[in-house]
């Protein structure tokens, strides 16, 4: 139950070259959903069980290309590799019936610091509580393997089409996995009834994208808008039947991700403009001229340039429907209203879902099922006497210590003295700490770490260069001390970014590996 393939949109050509490495060389039992969690449809078509993985990187202007032209730009430059490099015809696979899935991993990942500054600013390749065999042994798996797994889920019920995800959060669907098909695009939604004006300000719906649903079943996209300005926006659209934020996902045909490929293909081959899949796609295709105009003027655009831009996509979407015979082409897939969401896309969610492995909710279990924690002591000899009941170690080589409520993966230490913690990737002769981080850590010093409650390490390996120690709290947003030397560090987040922007991801790691390989206790 697998897409037949996954292209990873990454930021360079370093990390490009590791994710191409990475998942190629991994088992494709890494990538299977569980189906406790993911039950497939009893109508679903023959799941594949292998992925051909095509990894590139979006070589276009500082500014980006946007989630729109870049899906589009990132599907173009995989068919051209994966015509190279193992004479597959994408678009034939995709017309056949392949069913193919886009990652998108961009963005600096700020609110998450300073862990991604530990993987030389590759975001999805932040570490989870959890064990992927390898071929030196076990290796953590990743923020973007663990949404891999999940969004797998989808692969059986969207054959011939191209989804589009984002890279960071992970969630178990309460509708279950609906199937596409409908329409030629539709995108994900938490949907629910049309709300009254006071349940919609209830729950801030105001603050989201929104998706509305009217009765055939056509999907409308909004911005954050109040009630009343939602239905003045969608006056025209018919009853509306149910409403919800929008998860931006989505997934197209085959035949509409061709068509729009023709449609901006100067701007693909020129590698110009930048263009969103919201509100330059799904909703000059759904909304009203004058209602799109000015949702977009309060963005800041020209009355012209949304018009312009309408314009272009009304006449695409009437020779579309006219091609293809269709009335309508976004729809929506429901995830529901009561679904598991774990996000690892800011720091305090990243310690927030990874002690929540410690937990006897049935959210937990079902996360330690998602994770494949199936014994809370997995690989680690002797954790028994040092762990309490609640503890997660993994992969770890611990000699003492009392460790309560903590998650410890691929610890080496001689005694650890920790509670409400994560430790991963860690070495060093004693720890000592509470309600605190440690990531990607060599310390090699006879006094080991102490860690004040609520503090933040991660240790940054630059080739050629000594490495650097990064601190800060778990109460310090990453996004707002961006540019701030914090009085623990010697450098400022965005300077350490700055200084990994040309890092061999690859080497780096290799480096970090031989650090760790060096300590000797």
């Amino acid at each position: 139950m697998v897409f037949d393939v996954v292209i990873i949109c990454a930021a360079t050509a370093t990390q490009e070259e590791l994710w191409q490495t990475r998942l190629s060389s991994s088992s494709s039992s890494a990538f299977l959903p569980p189906s406790s969690l993911f039950p497939p449809p009893s109508s679903a078509p023959a799941p594949s069980s292998s992925s051909l993985f095509v990894a590139v990187h979006e070589d276009w202007a500082s500014s980006g290309a946007g989630n729109g032209l870049g899906s589009l730009y990132a599907y173009s430059k995989a068919r051209d590799k994966a015509k190279t490099l193992f004479g597959v015809d994408l678009d034939d696979k995709l017309k056949s019936g392949w069913a193919a899935a886009i990652f998108h991993t961009a963005g600096k990942g700020t609110r998450l610091a300073p862990l991604p500054g530990s993987e030389n600013n590759n975001k999805p390749g932040v570490k989870l509580p959890s064990l992927l065999p390898g071929e030196d042994g076990f290796k953590e798996l990743t923020i973007l393997e663990a949404v891999i797994r999940q969004t797998n889920a989808y692969a059986p019920v969207r054959k011939g089409r191209c989804s589009v995800f984002w890279g960071d959060q992970v969630f178990v669907p309460s509708a279950g996995i609906l199937p596409s098909g409908s329409h030629h695009a539709d995108i994900l939604a938490s949907l629910g009834p049309m709300p009254s004006e006071e349940e919609w300000t209830q729950k801030g719906l105001d603050k989201y994208g929104l998706i509305a649903v009217n009765a055939n079943d056509d999907a409308a996209q909004v911005e954050k808008v109040s009630y009343k300005t939602a239905n003045e926006l969608l006056a025209k659209f018919g009853e509306i039947k149910q409403v919800g934020p929008s998860l931006g996902s989505f997934s197209v045909s085959a035949s509409l991700l061709f068509e729009l490929m023709k449609e901006f293909e100067q701007e693909l081959k020129g590698k110009q403009a930048k263009f969103d899949s919201d509100p330059h796609f799904w909703m000059p295709l759904t909304l009203e001229e004058d209602t799109y105009v000015s949702v977009m003027m309060e963005k800041g655009e020209t009355d012209a340039t949304a018009r312009g831009h309408y314009k272009r996509m009304k006449s695409f979407k009437e020779r579309f429907m006219q091609q293809n015979n269709c009335s309508a082409i976004l729809g929506c897939i429901n995830v529901g209203n009561n679904c598991y969401w774990w996000d690892y896309g800011q720091l305090k969610l990243f310690q927030k879902n990874s002690l929540l492995v410690t937990k006897d909710s049935e959210e937990a279990k079902a996360l330690r099922e998602f994770l494949q924690i199936h014994n809370r002591l997995q690989e680690s000899s002797g954790a028994e006497s040092y762990a309490d009941a609640s503890s997660v170690i993994l992969a770890s080589d611990i000699k003492s210590g009392k460790i309560e409520s903590s998650v410890c993966s691929r610890v080496t230490a001689v005694d650890v003295k920790v509670s409400d913690s994560i430790l991963v990737n860690v070495v060093a002769k004693k720890i000592v700490g509470k309600n605190c981080i440690l990531y990607n850590v060599v310390d090699d010093s006879e006094e080991g770490i102490v860690m004040e409650d609520g503090e933040v390490r991660a240790d940054v390996f630059i080739p050629g260069k000594e490495k650097i120690v990064l601190r800060s709290r778990l109460d310090v947003d990453g996004g707002k001390a961006w540019k701030v030397k914090l009085d623990q560090n010697t450098m400022s987040f965005e300077s350490v970014y700055e200084a990994n922007c040309d890092v061999d991801v690859v080497e780096a790691q290799r480096e970090m590996a031989q650090a760790r390989a060096k300590v000797v206790f």
